[in-house]
């Protein structure tokens, strides 16, 4: 369950498993539960980017900025390399993630 950190920051934390996409090269993403997915949508109403939101998150102790990306009525947060590695990050891995949005001026 998403829980806000603060109010001024719209801070949340949320808890997802790792899960992969395989196109033309796999990607792997922390799964924001559907319910989750739903308060940072309201939170980030007119934030939004093609539909992406741009957050600062936390997973272990590795920071990293990154955009939400919407599917299937929720958000996917994208882990790169260098996150999955620095974090020892693995498919199927149920993760708890600290995560900011980034304010657009």
């Amino acid at each position: 369950m998403m829980v806000p950190m603060s109010s001024e920051q719209l801070d949340f934390t949320v808890t997802g498993p790792v899960v992969e996409w395989r196109g033309p090269a796999p990607f792997y993403f922390l799964e924001v539960p559907v319910e989750d997915s739903d308060d940072v949508k309201e939170a980030a109403r007119g934030q939004e980017y093609w539909g992406q939101v741009a957050v600062r998150v936390r997973i272990r102790d590795v920071d990293f900025t990154t955009a939400l990306f919407p599917k299937d009525g929720r958000y996917l947060v994208p882990l790169k390399v260098v996150v999955r590695r620095a974090a020892g990050i693995e498919l199927g891995d149920v993760l708890t993630a600290s995560m900011g949005l980034v304010r657009r001026t």
